[in-house]
């Protein structure tokens, strides 16, 4: 009779243990599924506020590109209309030809305006003043862009297809920035590999395509940027950028090694 009494209690002690020791599980369990709910929304709010900042900086910038279009078109315009007052009387040929400048540049300010003026933001403080005295961003420049980068130990080389021709101050803006910043990106974190950059000119659209050919650095799932943490701000702002202009724009890595950056910008926007 002891024997079966002590047996039982044996069972009972057994079972009350086991009962504890999964309540406790459970209760960890539960406190772990909490704490990485907190943990992922935690980093999701952090992504979608590194998200914003790069909207934001690269508003800014958009402000700076404005400026610089708009008060160059109003000081062709002011020129221009000047010309053509002292020889509307004499030479009739080369005032028309003064005013249907006046004309270009006026509707091409008026289209930067419509397109932009609603995503501006205020100059960001504490901006490079270098960059508030640099000229205006174009595919004009961008020999100059290369032998900067090869200068600083980046080989570059350059194809253009297509036939070149003016494009419109926005898209012409959009398309350096892009490769600036692919150019920057892979000198920064490239390791000195050889870069490709290609602009294809066709008839509605403008192509663009930088290669990194060496080892590409990834974090986040964005390729790093320049004057950023190394979280993709940059990229992400000209996707922004990119995405005011109705074009599109990926970045990503190359099977082979290195990194991509390929966009379109459409030419012929209503």
């Amino acid at each position: 009779m002891v024997l079966v009494i002590i047996v039982w209690l044996v069972v009972a002690a057994l079972a009350v243990a086991t009962g504890l020791l999964a309540f406790a599980l459970v209760r960890a369990r539960r406190a772990h599924s909490r704490a990485l709910e907190e943990r992922g929304w935690l980093l999701e709010r952090e992504r979608e506020a590194a998200a914003q900042s790069a909207v934001d900086a690269e508003r800014a910038r958009i402000a700076h590109d404005l400026h610089d279009i708009v008060s160059h078109n109003v000081s062709v315009m002011v020129i221009q209309a000047g010309a053509a007052r002292q020889v509307l009387a004499t030479e009739p040929g080369q005032a028309e030809a003064a005013l249907l400048a006046v004309e270009a540049a006026g509707r091409d300010t008026m289209a930067e305006l419509r397109h932009l003026l609603g995503l501006l933001a205020p100059k960001a403080d504490g901006a490079d003043e270098a960059d508030a005295l640099s000229p205006q961003p174009s595919l004009r420049r961008l020999s100059a862009l290369v032998d900067r980068i090869a200068f600083a130990g980046l080989p570059v080389d350059v194809r253009i297809s297509g036939e070149p021709r003016p494009l419109p101050t926005g898209a012409d803006v959009t398309a350096y920035r892009i490769i600036q910043e692919a150019l920057t990106n892979a000198l920064k974190h490239g390791d000195g590999v050889k870069a490709e950059v290609s602009v294809r000119y066709s008839d509605h659209a403008l192509r663009v395509e930088v290669l990194n050919t060496g080892p590409s650095v990834l974090r986040g799932g964005a390729r790093t940027s320049p004057g950023t943490s190394g979280d993709g701000r940059g990229l992400l702002g000209l996707k922004q950028r990119v995405a005011v202009y109705g074009g599109e724009l990926d970045a990503r890595r190359r099977l082979g090694g290195g990194f991509r950056v390929r966009a379109k910008l459409p030419l012929d926007r209503p």
